[in-house]
């Protein structure tokens, strides 16, 4: 294969440079709340009706009893019906003795005298007790304030390992953005491949290629299945035909660089589907088994029953036997290992419908809508920190994690609309010159495959 660019100006499936409208914004007006009154332009209040309290001064018969803001009632009724002659209710209280001289006169200190009290102390001499502080109030201002300090170092810790991950994963910062926080009313596609992983030959092969169509304001979500045998030059121009399951690996070098591999596949998919498709996601399905168990398997309805030949392990060198698998019909709760298989399973031995490409693929976007189904559900969130190694593992994208999260918010995988490019609209078989399985467009025509995906699209 001739190592030239992988875009030229001779393919016909080149795909067109759109600029991106640029970012506007405004400006917020300030807002000012109230305003204050001079003091000196108040209303003056008007005097009270009494006599204010002389103030205390420490010497005898010079201090006088505060009187009451309010009128003073010259009697109280009590039950019987007669009235008591206090005067200041509810200052004097009943049986209590004015010292000589009257009311007025050398009254007790108020409010913490007692009756036979001095002003230095109790009647026996002994000082005057005021309450003691309570330590209970000092404690629980020590327990929340440490439960404070807690919280805020355990949020502090999952926001490093948070971001951290987000830049593990992706060719973008965290928190920055490059679809606006999908905010605006375009169309987002993202392009999910599926590999093996590990060290065997194929382990990046793009075996699963779906394109999932978002728009953000209506969550109007289509997927659309790219199969992996279809027939197409690599690189564009070079006159070499293979699978297109072979883009990510040719453009990444066995995954050596990994974000070359997924702009590339990219941009063949968008030659195939005529869609925009700037964003690209990459599965490891070793990785992704582990994540499944992480997070404590996964709910997955089973359409239709079928059983499978499977390989015992993914690398034939480790060990070459075959196993089978058998998945029955209905509600199955599936761990890491039996999800992958139901993946993945292609020799079905009776259920030939099971074993198509096309059916492969319809089985793995069930498998991811179980699994974000799972993530959504708030039991499965004091697992998801220790579910972000294993899934570190497992994905690579161009898109920001901010993105990725707003995207994964947005996507309406039960109400999806779902398109399979096949033999039984677009496609056809064929066999390559080196006697391979392949599909090609029908009558030769790669238009027609656009018109179908753009109908379909909107449906």
């Amino acid at each position: 294969m001739r190592n030239e660019p992988y875009y030229h100006q001779d393919d016909p499936t080149e795909p067109v440079r759109q600029p991106s409208p640029p970012n506007g914004g405004q400006q917020g007006d300030k807002l000012i709340l109230g305003s204050f009154q001079d003091a000196s332009r108040r209303p003056e209040r008007k005097p009270y009706q009494y006599s204010p309290p002389a103030p205390y001064v420490d010497k005898p018969g010079a201090y006088q009893q505060p009187q009451p803001p309010f009128p003073v009632q010259k009697s109280i009724p009590v039950r019987n019906g007669n009235a008591h002659p206090y005067s200041s209710y509810p200052y004097s209280q009943p049986g209590q003795q004015f010292p000589p001289g009257g009311q007025n006169a050398a009254a007790p200190r108020y409010p913490y005298h007692q009756p036979g009290q001095t002003q230095s102390g109790t009647s026996d001499g002994s000082p005057l007790k005021r309450p003691r502080r309570r330590r209970g109030c000092l404690i629980t201002s020590l327990i929340v304030l440490l439960l404070v300090c807690i919280i805020g170092a355990f949020t502090f810790t999952t926001a490093q390992r948070v971001l951290a991950f987000g830049s593990a994963i992706s060719t973008q910062s965290p928190l920055s953005s490059q679809t606006g926080y999908m905010g605006g009313s375009d169309r987002v596609n993202l392009l999910v491949m599926g590999f093996g992983g590990g060290s065997h030959d194929g382990a990046y092969l793009t075996d699963s290629m779906v394109v999932m169509s978002l728009m953000p304001q209506s969550h109007h979500t289509t997927l659309v299945s790219v199969p992996r045998d279809l027939w197409v030059q690599i690189p564009p121009g070079s006159g070499q035909y293979h699978k297109i399951n072979t883009v990510y690996e040719f453009g990444s070098n066995n995954n050596a660089n990994p974000a070359a591999g997924g702009d590339a596949a990219a941009a063949k998919v968008s030659l195939v589907t005529g869609l925009d498709v700037k964003y690209w996601l990459t599965i490891n399905f070793q990785g992704f088994r582990d994540f499944i168990n992480a997070i404590g398997g996964i709910d997955v309805y089973v359409p239709d029953s079928f059983t499978a030949k499977y390989p015992a392990n993914d690398d034939p060198s480790i060990n070459p036997n075959w196993i089978t698998v058998h998945f029955s019909k209905g509600m199955q709760h599936m761990d890491g290992e039996t999800a992958i298989r139901y993946a993945r399973a292609r020799y079905v031995l009776d259920n030939p419908a099971e074993g198509s490409d096309f059916a492969r693929s319809a089985r793995q976007q069930i498998m991811m809508k179980a699994a974000l189904t799972k993530v959504k559900q708030m039991s499965t969130w004091p697992s998801l920190l220790n579910a972000l190694t294993a899934l570190q593992h497992a994905i690579y994208t161009n898109l920001s994690l901010a993105d990725l999260a707003q995207f994964a918010l947005k996507m309406d995988l039960t109400n999806a609309h779902r398109v399979g490019l096949s033999n039984q609209n677009v496609l056809a078989d064929a066999t390559s010159p080196d006697g391979q399985y392949i599909l090609q467009p029908a009558n030769s025509n790669w238009q027609a495959i656009k018109d179908y995906v753009k109908q379909q699209l909107y449906n």
